[in-house]
C-alpha cells in the first residue's frame, strides 16, 4: 500500500518537526447513538486518540475543525446539499447543542465547551495548551477561516488530517491544504470513510497517507 515512506518528491515529503494535526468534524452527533452517525467513526476514535495524545506530547499543534449548522443563521448555513435539512429542522450539530461538541475521547482535561460566538466570528478557540478548536462554514476547513494563517504563524509546513468522514469535509480540506501548499499526510485508519480506492486518487495530489502507529513514531523519531 501506497505510503508516504514511498514519497521521495523533495517538496511533498512530510516534515515532522513542522507538522500539525487537523482533526475534521469529530463531533458527538456523528458518533454511534448521535442525530447523524457517520459509519466508522466511532470505531477509528482510537486510532484519533493515538494521534492526539502524540502530537501534545511532542508540542505539535493541534486543531479541531467543527461545524455547527443554524437554519435561521446566515452565518452558520450549511452547504447546499444540507441546507432544506437544516431547514426542516434536524438536529445536527446545533450551536450550543451536546451533540455539536467535540468527542469527549479527544478533548484535553478540562477543555471548555465549544464558543459559538467565538467560532463563528473566525476566531480559533483555545481548548488547552498548543489545542484550538476552528469553525469552518464549508466543506474544506481552508476556505472562509483563518486557518492557513494560523499554521503559517505556528511554523507548520506538514498537515496531518484525521477525522470525519473521507468523502466530504477530509477529502475537501486535503484538497484545501494542497492548494494552501503545505505538505499533506492523511492518516488512513484515523478517519472514516476512507479506502483503498479513495486514498489512491490523493497520489495525483502528492498526498500520501500511513497508518497512525507510523505518525506516531515518526513524531517520536522512530521512524
Amino acid at each position: 500500500m501506497f505510503s508516504w515512506t514511498d514519497v521521495t518528491d523533495s517538496y511533498t515529503v512530510p516534515q515532522f518537526d513542522h507538522s500539525a494535526l487537523v482533526l475534521i468534524d469529530v463531533q458527538r452527533d456523528f458518533l454511534d447513538g448521535g442525530a447523524l452517525p457517520v459509519a466508522g467513526t466511532s470505531e477509528r476514535l482510537p486510532q484519533m486518540r493515538m494521534l492526539v495524545e502524540a502530537f501534545r506530547a511532542a508540542g505539535h499543534p493541534i486543531v479541531h475543525v467543527v461545524r455547527l449548522y443554524d437554519g435561521d443563521d446566515v452565518a452558520l448555513l450549511p452547504d447546499l446539499p444540507r441546507r432544506a435539512t437544516i431547514a426542516a429542522g434536524a438536529p445536527i450539530v446545533r450551536p450550543g447543542s451536546a451533540g455539536s461538541q467535540i468527542a469527549t475521547e479527544l478533548l484535553p482535561a478540562g477543555s471548555p465547551d465549544l464558543d459559538t460566538d467565538l467560532l463563528r466570528s473566525g476566531h480559533l478557540q483555545p481548548l488547552g495548551d498548543g489545542e484550538f478548536a476552528m469553525f469552518k462554514p464549508r466543506w474544506d476547513a481552508f476556505t472562509r477561516t483563518h486557518l492557513d494563517g494560523f499554521l503559517r504563524s505556528a511554523g507548520v509546513s506538514t498537515v496531518v488530517i484525521a477525522g470525519c468522514n473521507f468523502p466530504n469535509c477530509p477529502r475537501a480540506s486535503i484538497y484545501g491544504a494542497s492548494n494552501h501548499d503545505f505538505r499533506t499526510l492523511v492518516a488512513a485508519d484515523a478517519i472514516s470513510g476512507a479506502t483503498a480506492e479513495r486514498l489512491a486518487e490523493l497520489r495525483t495530489l502528492g498526498v500520501p497517507h500511513a497508518e497512525s502507529a507510523e505518525i506516531v513514531a515518526a513524531l517520536r523519531g522512530d521512524a
